[in-house]
């Protein structure tokens, strides 16, 4: 039988019964209480912590963040609190804690024992756990001294505390103490602090609407948060404001008014914090890896690798290519409600390191990180793994596909599905070269098709896509969503010899002693054989040199990559690299709505990249993608994939695996003669 089948029973008795049991359930659980309090008092009074000075409790240490250049991202602290006397705090603001956490504060000895009963019977009631019973003397030293695992010996322990900190100081002293000590959530700690980074005033000018606001909250800050939920936290204000209603602290007119009272938050924006997306970031992987309290108690200094100076020229290019595209937006006649917002990120080709990361227009006006979080569809930015594996298993840049319209029925509708390229027209026999540098739809399919579907998501996990893709033909055409940071990871691994290395945004953590309390382990495996990598490298530098990519051919120097464009132009993507960093811009809007028409990868995410990387690489040293013995470059006709004749018109340099190169040679105007796919 369990709680509530007890209650159930219990409650069907008659009314005399019931009084009897009501009065013996109540002595039974007062005798277990002290049964259970003095057992227990010499087992726990040999390693309770010794109640000193509370007003030297020591706050937090200060966490600070370095980018890979030196640079102070950020500062990171729980503590981030302004102790104020309990005098200054609005009676507004007391009440309304102390209708909400502790009732009877001022009357009981630190422990209030009718409401430890009064929640048993609630809490059989309800046949779970729905209500606790600490007083705010209780939570007081909890805060201090223990840790929140919840077990019976810490709940004792905190018991016995409590009556040592009443015993010590007065109420008003110790709800002076309470105050300058809990948690709102967003690093504020403390009445003064949650005030400050709520309402962007101090504590004496709050409101009753706000007051209760903050009362709310210790009961779970994150969940009460307004900054994360602002509906959640007018409910809970509500529930605050009712409470003091009941009580007789605010009037029928006062409740009506508060209750009515909109949510004016302060701006959000801290000029302090550098790349705020990418300090939210790690901020989270350090939560995750070390405990929140570690993080924001300790006094940590964090190394990152983000090139601050590369950040600075990623986040301009990026406003300056959304303030070109709302323009062009506009001239359209589009509507204006929604500001189209963009991504950015860079790695290192090498290490995986994480150089730049820009996860929106603004982090003031919305803190979804778009390099990370969203996932979106790539568009044809996903068809070189596709390629990749094509030559993997044993396909060559000159072999012939077929560029003619085809069908393949039962893939999405009972009329079958016909791919059709960007621009509506068939151009018959082209490479595999050809057909990704121009982004050829219908040969892309085909080539997946050959392959098949579900190896190819396979391959896409090894090549380090960690999102679930559907294994149909569309795939190669980008229609399976992905994050702009591990497509643009999976990028990296061609001018990396083949090798996938995960990204990471942590170099090393010390605490406050200088001690190294974490450092970062690259992930890296084998993705593509470095073969593959130097062939697809040559195969994307076609689509800069020639192709979809070609307005990057102005920056002079090697690089290679992919646009991406998605049906009704709702994202535009380019993914590139050079032979030392890799980097992906996603634009679009939040919503899925289109950015405008022909607002392709190439018009509306490739100047953006160009910007970025012009700017980065201005100056640097020279460098060329290097070759592994395992492939060859010879002249091609670009046209036939054949060997190039002399003086032929349409020469290019391509590689290939040692051995598989063409060893005929081109005839200009004539047909190769080969058979396609």
């Amino acid at each position: 039988m369990n709680l509530r089948h007890m209650f159930q029973s219990f409650t069907s008795v008659p009314s005399f019964s019931r009084r009897y049991m009501t009065y013996l359930i109540l002595v039974t659980g007062a005798a277990i209480i002290s049964g259970a309090s003095l057992g227990f008092f010499l087992a726990l009074t040999h390693d309770l912590p010794q109640i000193q000075a509370l007003e030297s409790f020591k706050p937090a240490a200060i966490t600070r963040i370095y980018s890979a250049d030196k640079e102070l991202l950020a500062e990171r602290f729980t503590e981030k609190r302004e102790p104020v006397s309990l005098n200054v705090m609005p009676d507004d603001l007391k009440q309304a804690i102390l209708a909400t956490e502790d009732s009877l504060f001022y009357e009981h000895p630190g422990v209030d024992l009718k409401g430890i009963l009064r929640a048993i019977i609630r809490n059989i009631k309800a046949g779970e756990y729905v209500e606790g019973a600490s007083t705010i003397t209780q939570q007081l030293a909890k805060t201090l001294f223990l840790t929140p695992r919840k077990s019976i010996m810490r709940k004792l322990k905190e018991a016995f505390l409590a009556f040592q900190i009443e015993r010590r100081y007065t109420k008003d002293e110790i709800l002076q103490l309470y105050l300058n000590q809990v948690y709102f959530g967003s690093g504020a700690y403390g009445v003064e602090a949650a005030a400050q980074i709520f309402f962007g005033k101090p504590v004496q000018d709050l409101t009753l609407a706000e007051c209760a606001l903050i009362a709310g909250m210790p009961k779970s800050p994150s969940r009460y948060s307004p900054l994360i939920n602002p509906s959640l936290a007018l409910k809970r204000r509500a529930v605050v404001l009712q409470q003091m209603s009941r009580t007789g602290l605010i009037t029928p007119e006062a409740l009506k008014a508060a209750t009515a009272s909109p949510l004016h938050l302060a701006e959000q924006g801290d000029a302090s914090i550098k790349a705020p997306y990418f300090v939210a970031f790690v901020t989270h992987f350090l939560e995750r890896e070390l405990g929140a309290a570690t993080l924001y108690r300790t006094g940590l200094t964090v190394y990152t690798t983000l090139n601050y100076a590369m950040q600075t020229a990623a986040e301009k290019a990026v406003t300056q290519g959304l303030e070109r595209l709302a323009a062009r937006m506009k001239r359209g006649g589009l509507p204006q409600e929604e500001y189209p917002q963009a991504a950015l990120v860079c790695l290192g080709a090498r290490r995986g390191v994480i150089l730049v990361m820009v996860g929106g227009r603004s982090f003031e006006e919305s803190r979804f990180n778009r390099a990370t979080m969203a996932q979106r569809q790539p568009g044809s930015a996903f068809k070189p793994i596709v390629y990749a594996l094509a030559v993997e298993k044993g396909f060559h840049q000159n072999d012939i596909l077929w560029d003619a319209p085809v069908a393949y029925k039962g893939t999405r509708d009972n009329d079958g599905w016909k791919p059709e390229n960007f621009s509506g027209k068939f151009q018959g026999e082209v490479t595999l070269r050809t057909a990704l540098t121009l982004s050829k739809n219908i040969p892309a399919v085909k080539l997946l098709n050959k392959l098949g579907p579900t190896r190819a998501v396979a391959f896409a996990h090894r090549m380090g896509i960690t999102s679930p893709l559907d294994p149909n033909l569309s795939l190669v055409l980008g229609t399976s969503e992905v994050t702009l940071l591990e497509l643009t990871a999976s990028y990296a691994v061609f001018p990396n010899n083949g090798v996938w290395t995960k990204p990471f945004g942590i170099i090393e953590v010390l605490d406050r002693e200088g001690r190294s309390i974490w450092r970062e382990k690259p992930q890296r495996r084998p993705a593509i054989s470095p073969e593959t990598a130097a062939v697809l490298t040559d195969m994307l530098r076609a689509v800069v040199l020639k192709g979809t990519g070609r307005a990057a051919g102005h920056i002079g120097r090697p690089l290679a990559g992919k646009t991406g464009t998605t049906d009704g132009y709702k994202d535009a993507l380019f993914i590139g690299f050079s032979p030392t960093i890799a980097t992906g811009v996603w634009v679009g809007l939040d919503h899925h709505g289109t950015l405008g028409d022909k607002e392709t990868g190439a018009k509306a995410a490739l100047p953006v990249w160009i910007d970025f990387m012009d700017n980065v690489l201005r100056g640097r040293p020279y460098h060329d993608f290097t070759l592994p013995g395992g492939v060859v470059r010879v002249h091609i006709d670009d046209n036939s994939g054949l060997l190039a004749s002399e003086n032929c018109p349409d020469a290019v340099w391509a590689v290939f695996k040692r051995g598989t190169e063409p060893k005929q040679y081109s005839k200009h105007g004539t047909e190769s003669g080969l058979g396609g796919l």
